[in-house]
Protein backbone atom coordinates (compact mmCIF):
# COMPACT_ATOMS: atom_id res chain seq x y z
CA UNK A 1 0.00 0.00 0.00
CA UNK A 2 1.47 3.36 -0.95
CA UNK A 3 2.42 5.69 1.87
CA UNK A 4 0.47 8.88 2.37
CA UNK A 5 1.88 11.98 0.77
CA UNK A 6 2.47 15.12 2.78
CA UNK A 7 -0.37 16.77 0.86
CA UNK A 8 -2.76 13.97 1.88
CA UNK A 9 -1.75 14.38 5.53
CA UNK A 10 -2.31 18.15 5.25
CA UNK A 11 -5.80 17.49 3.79
CA UNK A 12 -6.62 15.04 6.60
CA UNK A 13 -5.48 17.60 9.17
CA UNK A 14 -7.65 20.25 7.51
CA UNK A 15 -10.69 17.96 7.59
CA UNK A 16 -10.00 17.25 11.29
CA UNK A 17 -9.50 21.00 11.86
CA UNK A 18 -5.99 20.43 13.18
CA UNK A 19 -3.06 22.78 12.79
CA UNK A 20 0.10 20.70 12.47
CA UNK A 21 3.62 22.09 12.48
CA UNK A 22 6.01 20.75 9.80
CA UNK A 23 7.60 18.27 12.23
CA UNK A 24 4.14 17.07 13.28
CA UNK A 25 3.12 16.62 9.63
CA UNK A 26 6.16 14.43 9.06
CA UNK A 27 5.44 12.37 12.18
CA UNK A 28 1.75 11.99 11.28
CA UNK A 29 2.69 10.96 7.74
CA UNK A 30 4.72 8.09 9.20
CA UNK A 31 2.18 7.14 11.91
CA UNK A 32 -0.81 7.19 9.56
CA UNK A 33 1.19 5.12 7.08
CA UNK A 34 1.81 2.49 9.78
CA UNK A 35 -1.91 2.41 10.57
CA UNK A 36 -2.74 1.91 6.89
CA UNK A 37 -0.20 -0.94 6.74
CA UNK A 38 -2.06 -2.63 9.61
CA UNK A 39 -5.35 -2.27 7.72
CA UNK A 40 -3.71 -3.74 4.62
CA UNK A 41 -2.61 -6.75 6.69
CA UNK A 42 -6.17 -7.17 7.98
CA UNK A 43 -7.59 -6.86 4.47
CA UNK A 44 -5.28 -9.68 3.33
CA UNK A 45 -6.82 -12.16 5.82
CA UNK A 46 -9.13 -14.60 3.99
CA UNK A 47 -12.63 -14.20 5.42
CA UNK A 48 -14.68 -16.19 2.90
CA UNK A 49 -17.11 -18.41 4.74
CA UNK A 50 -16.76 -16.54 8.04
CA UNK A 51 -20.26 -15.58 9.24
CA UNK A 52 -20.97 -11.93 9.93
CA UNK A 53 -21.20 -11.01 13.62
CA UNK A 54 -22.96 -8.20 15.43
CA UNK A 55 -21.00 -8.73 18.65
CA UNK A 56 -17.81 -10.45 19.80
CA UNK A 57 -19.77 -13.00 21.82
CA UNK A 58 -22.93 -14.83 20.74
CA UNK A 59 -26.07 -13.08 21.90
CA UNK A 60 -29.72 -12.85 21.00
CA UNK A 61 -30.82 -9.39 19.98
CA UNK A 62 -34.02 -8.33 21.64
CA UNK A 63 -36.21 -6.56 19.14
CA UNK A 64 -39.49 -4.84 19.88
CA UNK A 65 -42.36 -4.87 17.42
CA UNK A 66 -42.27 -2.02 14.90
CA UNK A 67 -45.63 -0.40 15.53
CA UNK A 68 -46.84 3.14 15.04
CA UNK A 69 -47.17 5.02 18.32
CA UNK A 70 -47.92 8.65 19.21
CA UNK A 71 -44.90 10.94 18.96
CA UNK A 72 -43.64 13.25 21.66
CA UNK A 73 -45.28 16.70 21.26
CA UNK A 74 -42.94 19.24 19.61
CA UNK A 75 -43.14 21.69 22.51
CA UNK A 76 -42.19 18.99 25.02
CA UNK A 77 -39.41 17.59 22.80
CA UNK A 78 -37.86 21.05 22.32
CA UNK A 79 -38.45 22.37 25.83
CA UNK A 80 -34.76 22.25 26.81
CA UNK A 81 -33.27 23.31 23.48
CA UNK A 82 -31.07 26.44 23.80
CA UNK A 83 -31.83 27.78 20.28
CA UNK A 84 -34.67 26.94 17.95
CA UNK A 85 -36.46 28.20 14.85
CA UNK A 86 -40.08 27.11 15.14
CA UNK A 87 -40.03 23.30 15.31
CA UNK A 88 -36.33 23.14 14.31
CA UNK A 89 -33.23 23.04 16.52
CA UNK A 90 -30.61 25.65 15.53
CA UNK A 91 -27.07 24.25 15.73
CA UNK A 92 -23.66 25.49 14.53
CA UNK A 93 -22.56 24.26 11.11
CA UNK A 94 -20.30 21.24 11.22
CA UNK A 95 -18.90 21.70 7.72
CA UNK A 96 -18.40 25.46 7.34
CA UNK A 97 -15.32 27.16 8.80
CA UNK A 98 -15.95 28.53 12.31
CA UNK A 99 -17.87 31.80 12.17
CA UNK A 100 -19.12 31.23 8.62
CA UNK A 101 -22.24 29.44 7.43
CA UNK A 102 -22.25 27.43 4.18
CA UNK A 103 -24.31 30.25 2.62
CA UNK A 104 -21.77 32.91 3.53
CA UNK A 105 -23.47 34.31 6.66
CA UNK A 106 -22.23 34.10 10.23
CA UNK A 107 -23.94 30.79 11.00
CA UNK A 108 -26.02 32.37 13.76
CA UNK A 109 -29.51 33.75 13.75
CA UNK A 110 -30.15 37.06 15.51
Amino acid sequence: MPALTRTEVEEIALLARLHLEPAELERMQHELGVILEHFAALAAVPTEGVPAMTHAVPMDLRLRPDVVAPSLPVELALAGVPRRDGALIVVPSSIAPPGRSPTGGTGTKP
